[in-house]
């Protein structure tokens, strides 16, 4: 198999890359063109045809699964999702895609990596082009001195999370999706980074969703979001495994980290659990601030506990207080999610809340609706907490109210072909 650097520089000697940067690219990097038009290319585009298929050889193409057609004469699109490869290095990649067919409408909604929500419901009638832009973070386990122990999980079904590819999963809402061209380029840009548990973390496969891979939808094609979230993790065996050093090493000035633990924090019978997992959020917020990053301190989102007064009860024994207090004695923004998660549901009801969550016996992870929802409590957290971040947020977000969500009713997501039965780790 070749190395990513071999591959570079072969695509670059068969004129794949086109040399001229955009605001924030890292002017040593190439930027790679794609054209999944029929017919010849413009010079130093390279031409992607339904039988494209990905190969570690050739670095680009299709993955496995469904194959798209042609639409119209000049994209190419599915009435499914599929998915689309390139080889990269580890880092912040600007993608940006061309919409739409000569002769049909289409809808677009697009994820990368391992479902992260980037754009939705692009819409283009026949004959129209439409070209929108987002930032995906692409990275690997190792740095310098170590590597994170991923887990099976991670080895696995969510290995698109950690490999040397950035991903692209083209869905639709109601016409056919239709794509026309793509570029990518890496791109010098601040990270947010994410750590917590199952409720922020990548989820794999339908009906889960989190809250960590929907924010991506609401930035702007300037910062970038990098998820290091995990199923079943807890701060003291994320410290551990290096995932707090993974992010540590790559920290410039001026990044963000959002920690959001205690679902399974709380499950810690030892008599100083909750003192060890306050220490340890000290920790986390010093050894950032060394980096030159912000820490932002997230409680748990909220479970669906109703209580017989039909209000949620606070069912972390202590944990998300205790966020609270390190957030305000070590002068860190904190985002009161189990707060603003609890009024969401609670303007649910109780008998259409369930609607939120992944199944009928679910009470902590979301499904599509749900982590949609949640999200944009996060948003309005970093409004709230008048964090500089605020300036990243896309146009078309409109302040959010959890005492009036969007109707559930009326919510449309393109879904993911593959649905699994098995509960990530953690409740």
């Amino acid at each position: 198999m070749k190395t990513t650097s071999t591959l570079l520089a072969a695509l670059t000697a068969i004129g794949l890359f086109a040399s001229a940067p955009l605001s924030g690219a890292d002017a040593t990097a190439p930027k790679l063109s794609f054209s999944f038009a029929p017919g010849k290319p413009a010079a130093g585009v390279t031409p992607i045809l339904p039988a494209t298929a990905y190969t570690a050889a050739q670095g680009y193409g299709f993955e496995p699964g469904a194959v798209p057609v042609v639409v119209g004469d000049n994209a190419l699109g599915a009435d499914t999702s599929f998915f689309f490869s390139v080889a990269v290095p580890e880092g912040n990649y600007r993608v940006t895609v061309t919409f739409g067919s000569a002769k049909a409408a289409s809808d677009n909604t697009v994820k990368a990596e391992l479902r992260r929500l980037m754009l939705e419901k692009i819409h283009t009638d026949a004959g129209q082009s439409v070209t929108r832009s987002f930032i995906v973070n692409v990275r690997r386990p190792q740095f310098p001195g170590g590597q994170v122990s991923l887990n099976a999980r991670e080895r696995g079904n969510e290995a698109r999370a950690w490999d040397d590819k950035l991903t692209l999963e083209f869905a639709h809402d109601a016409a056919r999706s239709a794509v026309s061209a793509v570029t990518i380029e890496k791109v010098d840009v601040p990270t947010v980074f994410l750590l917590g548990d199952s409720t922020v973390c990548d989820q794999p496969v339908e009906p889960f969703n989190s809250w960590g891979q929907m924010i991506t939808r609401w930035f702007k094609p300037e910062i970038a979001v990098a998820n290091h979230s995990e199923s079943g993790e807890s701060v003291a065996p994320s410290l551990g495994a290096h995932r707090f050093d993974k992010i540590w090493s790559q920290m410039k000035p001026g990044d963000y980290l959002f920690v959001q633990f205690g679902h399974n924090d709380m499950k810690n019978k030892a008599a100083n659990a909750l003192d060890t997992y306050t220490a340890n959020l000290r920790k986390v917020v010093a050894l950032t601030r060394a980096k030159g990053g912000i820490p932002v301190l997230v409680t748990s989102v909220s479970r669906e506990t109703f209580g017989a007064s039909g209000k949620i009860t606070d069912s972390f024994n202590g944990y998300t207080d205790a966020v609270r207090k390190v957030a305000r004695e070590e002068k860190a923004a904190l985002v009161d999610l189990q707060n603003s998660s609890a009024k969401f549901y609670e303007a649910l009801g109780k008998n259409v809340a369930q609607g939120a969550f992944a199944n009928d016996k679910e009470k902590t992870h979301h499904n599509n609706y749900g982590s949609y929802e949640v999200a944009k409590c996060v948003l309005m957290g970093i409004k709230e907490a008048k964090l500089d971040l605020a300036q990243y947020i896309s146009a078309d977000f409109t302040d959010f109210d959890p005492s009036q969500p969007d109707p559930i009713a009326t919510f449309k997501m393109a879904k993911g072909s593959e649905r699994t039965a098995e509960t990530p780790l953690g409740n």
